[in-house]
């Protein structure tokens, strides 16, 4: 218990920073509008997986972004936590929120059927 809630911290705090250090310190404009949406960060802090999230159009460029500031990132990520090592990083892009848009996008065109149905058999009657 005391081990996940410790993982936990370490994870937000450094989903914190890389978000801090993304919008404030990179100006790659292949990132910009860029949100870490999470980071699982290893026991031993050895790595860490960075979720990122943006238009799906422009996944290709932002993970192209975010490689060539890996250094940066990870060198300003260091400062930022002073832990004795600072996580290898590794990007990920988190599409979840496509996902919910698009069994949103299900449900409303669902819910526009029905509406049009009913409507019609209403006319029927």
């Amino acid at each position: 218990m005391a081990r996940q809630q410790f993982k936990r911290k370490n994870s937000e705090a450094a989903r914190e920073a890389v978000a801090l250090i993304i919008e404030r310190e990179i100006s790659d404009p292949r990132i910009e509008m860029t949100t870490v949406t999470g980071v699982e960060v290893s026991p031993d802090k050895s790595y860490a997986n960075v979720y990122v999230s943006n238009d799906p159009e422009r996944y290709d460029k932002v993970l192209a972004g975010l490689e060539s500031a890996k250094g940066r990132i990870r060198s300003l990520l260091g400062q930022a936590l002073g832990w004795r090592n600072t996580p290898e990083l590794r990007f990920f892009i988190d599409d979840s929120i496509d996902e919910g848009q698009r069994v949103a996008d299900i449900l409303a065109e669902a819910d526009a059927r029905r509406e049009r149905f009913k409507a019609e058999e209403d006319e029927d009657v």
